[in-house]
């Protein structure tokens, strides 16, 4: 017969004080863990939210990043005259772009911080569909104009709507902010790609990438096969929404690394903590134990009773521990990009299923915490305790 859980719930507020402590143990380690998955979580989210299935880039073969990348203008008439790429009144729907890097001073501390500078073409908005202009206007083509995302408008100094930037050389006009829908294009500036190269002394045929519009998502092999196999081309062919997943995988495997190893650290402590809490009840109540072993509970009763309790004690902490990580969802944090050097804007995101990783962490904590003391209570000799009544 099993012993009623009412028992062990009386047991734990019996013993309150030694309760608690494993309790905020347990909290404590689930809270960092899922704060770190939530970071990772955030950083991924946001670069993978910046392409489109829709949207191809192309860039020279064997190049891991658009800032390693050179095609020329003559490569991308080439690419352009695909019959897989959407074409409007204006032309083909492809951008060719130029990136570069360039420090500026943070609101919150004044210190420097590495911004990614887009150069793109006029129809950049309509080969992205997730930008749009919330403040001010586009910038003129051949002008020294400039758009930013919010995240740069919000978190540097000097890139107020109507205000001028110095940077390469040059000096350029604020005249719009954008809304890249919480992707990494919000921390970036986009100016016309030609006036980039001229500001920066490149030649002016030279560009690092073009981003086209598929005339469908289906289309994406015909796109793929046709530019690899051209000899005049050599390039490489990604999905947008593919190239910012594979940017955001160093960092984000980091941060998932350096969290478990935090976690399980923490995880340690919280263990001991929850095996010296169900000692103690061992020792406290081991005159219980053997009248219980004495009026016919089986020792499989007996184990399970302290394992319960055990779980217990660990789902309170891990509803404590993501009760407490919920504020930080939708925080904004920053990090840096690896793959461009450039300060990427991100929120942490605290979805469902790390909230039940972490419940399920805590449950792990609380077995290996339960089990042992478990087994000593169902060991524990029956005559020698019931003397003591």
């Amino acid at each position: 017969m099993p012993i009623p859980i009412t028992y062990n719930l009386r047991s734990l507020r019996v013993r309150w004080t030694s309760s608690i402590v494993a309790v905020l143990g347990i909290a404590g380690t689930v809270g960092v863990f899922v704060a770190m998955l939530a970071l990772a979580q955030g950083f991924k989210a946001t670069l993978v939210s910046s392409g489109s299935s829709q949207n191809a880039i192309i860039r020279r073969a064997g190049a891991t990043s658009e800032m390693e990348s050179v095609l020329t203008r003559d490569s991308i008439r080439v690419i352009q005259d695909a019959s897989a790429i959407e074409r409007a009144s204006a032309g083909p729907l492809g951008s060719p772009e130029v990136v570069v890097i360039a420090p500026f001073p943070l609101r919150r501390t004044g210190t420097d911080a590495n911004v990614q500078i887009r150069g793109v073409s006029p129809l950049a908005l309509k080969v992205r569909s997730n930008i749009r202009i919330i403040a001010g206007r586009f910038f003129q083509s051949g002008m020294n104009e400039l758009v930013v995302g919010r995240n740069v408008a919000l978190s540097y100094s000097g890139f107020d709507l109507g205000g001028t930037v110095r940077f390469g050389g040059g000096t350029w006009t604020v005249v719009g902010v954008f809304n890249g829908e919480g992707s990494a294009f919000d921390s970036e500036v986009w100016c016309d790609a030609n006036v980039l190269n001229q500001v920066y002394q490149r030649p002016p045929n030279l560009f690092q990438s073009v981003t086209v519009r598929l005339a469908s998502p289906g289309q994406f092999r015909e796109l793929k096969d046709a530019l690899t196999s051209d000899p005049r081309l050599n390039v490489q062919v990604d999905r947008e929404i593919e190239y910012y997943e594979k940017q955001s995988r160093q960092l984000t495997t980091l941060i998932t690394v350096l969290g478990a190893i935090v976690a399980v650290v923490m995880g340690i402590g919280a263990v001991f903590g929850a095996l010296n809490t169900m000692y103690s009840a061992v020792v406290e109540r081991s005159r219980e134990i053997a009248t219980m072993r004495a009026i016919g509970f089986a020792t499989g009763s007996v184990v399970a009773s302290f394992i319960i309790e055990a779980l217990c004690i660990a789902f309170v902490g891990g509803i404590l521990g993501c009760i407490a990580v919920l504020p930080l969802n939708r925080l904004t944090t920053g990090a840096m990009n690896w793959q461009t050097f450039s300060y990427l804007a991100f929120a942490f995101r605290v979805t469902p299923p790390l909230l039940i990783a972490g419940l399920l962490f805590a449950l792990l904590m609380g077995l290996i915490g339960g089990v042992p003391p478990a087994i000593r209570a169902a060991r524990a000799p029956v005559a020698s305790a019931l003397r003591e009544l």
